[in-house]
């Protein structure tokens, strides 16, 4: 393992995605926890942490040794960094976003959870627009474009998005059929998938048991996989062709898939223009830049 010691936060996260086999699965659980909860890590000492985190202390502590740490307290001071000119949060509820977090004091008047849930989407969308040119996104269009038929998976908070992936696929005359699990039914319909298909597994935390069936039962099956998921180490991007990497805000158990929706919808469009530039190239007579994509209704 490469023990010289990250930097900063982005390197940090480049380090444990290249080593996360090595990791033991406990020193994974810490490494993930700590990536997708940066304030924690840099505020509180490591039995507070390793309380919330259901996670022994000991795990936080070898595995920031293995990554090239003195120790615990060592990878604190990377964590804290961000936030020397912050103001520490207080102990009230708080809206975690990419990024960060912030406090929400009267979560009993729902204008408040509101106006500060609307201001952390806009945080978690300005990432998502940071993070545009660093995400493989014609890769994806790419994976879509090729598939024969693209099979939609996304259960429980994520079906919303995987509907609407769907639903916006065949707008823009790509075969997809969402994967539903209707009346039990969930292993039968990933049956159908080929080697020809594409599958795009959309998951976030707790991810769902039946959504990682159905991965490793099409990638038994010989598909190709595209995952949307908040982490590079989330087990739906294990083992994935590609990976989509999207956060959201979360409040408690509620998160948002302002984001991940925005994502799809971004699939789905640059398929559409991928399409109309395909059949433009075939055109002696080129239709005009939306002439075809006025009536696609996504």
């Amino acid at each position: 393992m490469d023990n010289s010691k990250p930097s900063n936060l982005d390197a940090l996260r480049d380090l444990i995605g290249r080593e996360s086999e090595r990791l033991t699965p406990r020193m994974r659980d810490a490494a993930r926890y700590a990536v997708d909860h940066p304030n924690d890590i840099a505020l509180n000492p490591v039995a507070t942490v390793a309380a919330v985190a259901k996670i022994a202390p000991a795990a936080f502590i070898r595995m920031a040794k293995a990554l090239g740490f003195d120790g615990y307290s060592d990878l604190q001071r990377l964590f804290r960094a961000p936030l020397q000119h912050a103001v520490k949060p207080t102990f009230r509820e708080r809206i975690r976003h990419f990024g960060g977090e912030q406090t929400l004091d009267n979560p009993d008047d729902p204008a408040e959870v509101l106006r500060a849930f609307s201001q952390a989407n806009i945080v978690s969308l300005e990432h998502l627009q940071d993070d545009a040119a660093s995400l493989p996104l014609q890769e994806a269009i790419a994976l879509i474009q090729n598939a024969r038929i693209v099979h939609v998976l996304g259960l429980r908070r994520s079906y919303a998005v995987a509907a609407y992936l769907a639903y916006a696929l065949n707008r823009v005359g790509q075969p997809a059929v969402q994967i539903t699990g209707l009346g039990g039914t969930i292993a039968e319909q990933a049956s159908t998938a080929s080697p020809q298909d594409l599958l795009i597994a959309i998951s976030f935390p707790p991810y769902a048991a039946d959504t990682l069936q159905v991965c490793e039962q099409v990638r038994l099956r010989g598909a190709k996989r595209l995952a949307i998921t908040d982490a590079f180490m989330s087990p739906v991007a294990k083992g994935a062709d590609l990976v989509l990497e999207v956060n959201d805000a979360k409040l408690q158990g509620f998160r948002s898939l302002t984001s991940a929706m925005c994502l799809a919808q971004t699939l789905a469009m640059g398929l559409a223009f991928a399409k109309r530039n395909k059949r433009a190239k075939k055109s002696a007579t080129p239709p005009p830049l939306a002439a075809d994509l006025d009536d696609i209704d996504c």
